[in-house]
C-alpha cells in the first residue's frame, strides 16, 4: 500500500497552535513538572522585573477554583500598540511566540526570560488567562481563553498611582491529563530559593484552597532574606557540624557578569552539595559557572597547602572531590546574554563565565584563608583525611569497579539475574530478606527481572567514610550488581546493568526504614541515579479482602474500608494482612506488585535538592539534637493511617 505524501500533508502551525500541539517541547512534560513550571514562567516574570530593579514585592495566590494569581509591583508589561503587530504590546506578547523584552533593546540588562516565550506559553495551555496592568494612573484589562483574546483591552482610570502586573491564570485540564491540583510544597520550595536568590525581595504565597487544607483560614508563608545566599546555605548546614563559622562569601563583577558564591565546609558531611543558578534559574545539569568554581577549589586549596606544607613536594595533589568533601556551596550568576542548553534551562553553556567566576573567586578565596590560618587549616585538614580515606579504601574499591557491562566480574552469590544483556529493558528488584527473595525470584519475569535479596538492614551511609563503605558486604553486593562506578566520580549511565532498579521492601515500619537506607546511599553516592529517574518504589499491597469467590487486593487501610463499604451489611469476607513479602505466594507477588501491566510504581524525583540534602542530614545524620526536634514538631501532625510506609 503506498500512501501519498505532498504539499497537502505539510502543516503550518500558527500563533499558540505549536504549543497546544506539543507541549512536552515547551513545559518539558505534561505531568506535574509542567504543571508547576507554568508557575515559575510567570513568576520568573516578576523576578527578572527585580533583577531589573523595579519590584519589591511578589505575591502568588493558589485560588480555591484551582486558578493561580501571580501580582507584583514592578513597571507593568507594556500597553501601548506594537508598531510591528498593531495590536497592543500585552497582546502581543500574551499571543505570539518569541515575543518579549529580553531579545536586547534596553528593557533589561539581565533576565532569566530569553526566548520569550514563558507567558505566551501559559496563555495557551491554560482555559483562561486573565492579566491586569497598572501603569500611567490607569489600569488595564484583558481576557484570554485558550490563547485566543476575548475583546480588546479594557481601560479605566486609577486614583492610585501604582504600576504592575497582575496574572490569573486555570491550567487546561484537556493538556494536563494527569490532573491540574498545584502541590503547595513544591512551588514554596522554588519560592524560597528565588527569595534567597534575590536579596531583599519579599515573596508572599498563600493557599486559598480551604477545603484541601481542611481548615478554615488560608495557609500563608513570607520569604525575604536580606542576607541572600549567605543565608541560604545556613538554612541548607542548619542541622550540620559546620567546620568554620562564618559563611565565605565572594561577590564581584566582570565584563557585566555577576558572580555571587556561598560556601561553607561541614565535619559531618561526607560529599559535597553544590547548587548553581544562572540568571535565577537552577541549572541542574551544571555548566560553565560550576565548571569554573570547582576548578578554583581545587587549585586554590592545594596551592595554600603546599605554602603550609600540608603537602610534601613529592606528594601528589588533592583531587576536587576530596578537597570539596563536606562542602555547601551556592553560585548564583547573573549574565546579559546566558546560552542555555534548550527551553528548560538546566545547563549554562556562556564559555566566558568559566574564566571570570575562575579569577573572581581565586582572588578572595585565596585573601580571605591567607588571612585566617586556622580556617585553612582544618579544611586542609578535612581534605587531607579524605584523600587518606580514599587510599585505604582502594583495594576494596578494585573488587568494585566493572571492566564493562557485560563482562564477567564476579557478581555477587544471591544475585539472581535476567538472561536480558539490555539494560533499557531490564530492571532488578532489591528485596529484604531471603524469604521475600524467593517468592520474588519464583514468581518474576526471568527475561528481564533480576532480583537481589539484601541481609537485614545495609549500612547507614549518611555518618560513614569510604572506607566503611567499601568493605561493607552489602553495599558492595548492590555496587556490583548494579555496575556502577566509584563513588563521586562522574555517572556513567552506559555501565548501569539495570534501567529500572525498583526497591521491594516489607510494607512495615522495618521496610520504611530499609527503603530510607537505600534511599540515602542512592543520594549520597550516585545522585544522578535518581535525578535521571532510575530509581523506583514498589508499591506491594497491604490486605487481601476474599468475598465468594472474587477477590480484591487493598494497598492502604482507606482502600481496604472503601471496599468493606461497597459489600451489602450482612456480607461475609475475609482479610489476609501481608505483613512481609515473603508471605505472599509466587504467583501474588507477581499479579500484585512485579507484572508491568497491572503493578504500581512509584519513581523517585528530587524536586528541591537543597531541601532534600538537609532532611536526609536531619533525619539520617548522627546528630541526635535536630532529629529530635524534627519528630516533636511534625510528629503531631502525622496521621498514621495516611502514612506512606
Amino acid at each position: 500500500m503506498t500512501s501519498s505524501y505532498s504539499a497537502e500533508q505539510i502543516q503550518v502551525l500558527e500563533g499558540l497552535e505549536p504549543v497546544r500541539k506539543r507541549p512536552g517541547m515547551y513545559i518539558g512534560t505534561t505531568g506535574p513538572r509542567g504543571l508547576h513550571h507554568l508557575v515559575y514562567e510567570v513568576v520568573d516574570n516578576s523576578i527578572d522585573e527585580a533583577l531589573a530593579g523595579y519590584c519589591t514585592h511578589i505575591e502568588i495566590d493558589l485560588n480555591a477554583d484551582g486558578s493561580v494569581t501571580v501580582v507584583d509591583d514592578g513597571r507593568g508589561i507594556p500597553t501601548d500598540t506594537h508598531p510591528q503587530t498593531g495590536k497592543s504590546a500585552l497582546e502581543t506578547v500574551m499571543t505570539v511566540l518569541h515575543a518579549g523584552g529580553k531579545f536586547g533593546g534596553g528593557g533589561y540588562k539581565v533576565s532569566g526570560g530569553l526566548h520569550g516565550v514563558g507567558i505566551s506559553v501559559v496563555n495557551a495551555l491554560s482555559e483562561w488567562v486573565e492579566v491586569t496592568v497598572w501603569r500611567d494612573k490607569k489600569v488595564h484589562n484583558q481576557r484570554y481563553e485558550r490563547g485566543v483574546p476575548m475583546g480588546d483591552l479594557q481601560t479605566k482610570a486609577c486614583k492610585e498611582a501604582r504600576t504592575g502586573t497582575g496574572v490569573t491564570f486555570k491550567p487546561d485540564a484537556e493538556i494536563f491529563t494527569v490532573g491540574t491540583e498545584f502541590d503547595f510544597i513544591t512551588l514554596a520550595g522554588r519560592l524560597r530559593e528565588l527569595a534567597y536568590l534575590n536579596a531583599g525581595v519579599k515573596i508572599t504565597f498563600t493557599d486559598h484552597r480551604l477545603e484541601l487544607l481542611k481548615s478554615q483560614e488560608p495557609k500563608v508563608e513570607t520569604y525575604e532574606y536580606k542576607g541572600g545566599i549567605r543565608e541560604y546555605v545556613g538554612y541548607i548546614n542548619n542541622d550540620k557540624q559546620a567546620l568554620h563559622e562564618e559563611i565565605i562569601f565572594v561577590q564581584g563583577e566582570r565584563n557585566n557578569v555577576q558572580v555571587e558564591v556561598a560556601l561553607q565546609w561541614c565535619t559531618d558531611a561526607y560529599t559535597d552539595n553544590l547548587l548553581g543558578f544562572a540568571n535565577n534559574i537552577r541549572t541542574v545539569d551544571g555548566g560553565t559557572h560550576l565548571e569554573g568554581l570547582k576548578t578554583v577549589l581545587t587549585r586554590t586549596l592545594n596551592a595554600i597547602a603546599r605554602k603550609r606544607n600540608k603537602i610534601k613536594d613529592n606528594e601528589p595533589n588533592l583531587t576536587g572531590e576530596h578537597v570539596r568533601e563536606g562542602l555547601t556551596a551556592v553560585i548564583s550568576v547573573k549574565v546579559p546574554d546566558p546560552e542555555f542548553e534548550g527551553q528548560t534551562k538546566t545547563k549554562l553553556g556562556n564559555t566566558e563565565v568559566r574564566g571570570i567566576v575562575d579569577s573572581l573567586v581565586g582572588e578572595v578565596l585565596t585573601e580571605y584563608l591567607e588571612f585566617r590560618p586556622s580556617v585553612a587549616d582544618s579544611i586542609l585538614d578535612k581534605a587531607i583525611q579524605a584523600f587518606k580515606a580514599a587510599e585505604a579504601a582502594r583495594h576494596a574499591r578494585e573488587l568494585v569497579r566493572r571492566k564493562s557491562v557485560l563482562e564477567s566480574s564476579p557478581l555477587p552469590g544471591k544475585l539472581a539475574d535476567c538472561s536480558s544483556r539490555d539494560p533499557g529493558e531490564s530492571e532488578i528488584f532489591i528485596v529484604e530478606g531471603d524469604s521475600a527473595g524467593g517468592s520474588a525470584k519464583q514468581g518474576r519475569d526471568r527475561r528481564n527481572q533480576a532480583i537481589l535479596p539484601l541481609r537485614g538492614k545495609i549500612l547507614n551511609i549518611e555518618k560513614t567514610d569510604d572506607a566503611k563503605i567499601y568493605k561493607n558486604t552489602e553495599i558492595q553486593a548492590l555496587i556490583t550488581a548494579l555496575g556502577l562506578g566509584v563513588k563521586g566520580d562522574e555517572f556513567d549511565s552506559s555501565q548501569l546493568r539495570y534501567h529500572k532498579i525498583v526497591i521491594m521492601t516489607d510494607a512495615d515500619v522495618d521496610g520504611a526504614h530499609i527503603r530510607t537506607l537505600l534511599l540515602t546511599f542512592f543520594y549520597r553516592y550516585q545522585r544522578q541515579l535518581i535525578e535521571q529517574g532510575f530509581i523506583y518504589i514498589a508499591c506491594p499491597p497491604l490486605y487481601k479482602l476474599e468475598r465468594g469467590r472474587n477477590h480484591y487486593y487493598c494497598y492502604s487501610d482507606r482502600e481496604l474500608q472503601q471496599k468493606i463499604a461497597e459489600f451489602p451489611a450482612n456480607a461475609n469476607y475475609t482479610i489476609q494482612r501481608f505483613k512481609g513479602l515473603g508471605e505472599m505466594m509466587p504467583t501474588q507477588l507477581w499479579d500484585t506488585t512485579m507484572n508491568s501491566e497491572t503493578r504500581t510504581l512509584k519513581r523517585v524525583e528530587i524536586e528541591d535538592a537543597a531541601e532534600a540534602d538537609r532532611i536526609f542530614t536531619v533525619l539520617m545524620g548522627d546528630r541526635v539534637a535536630p532529629r529530635r526536634e524534627f519528630i516533636e514538631t511534625y510528629g503531631s501532625r502525622l496521621n498514621l493511617v495516611e502514612l506512606d510506609i
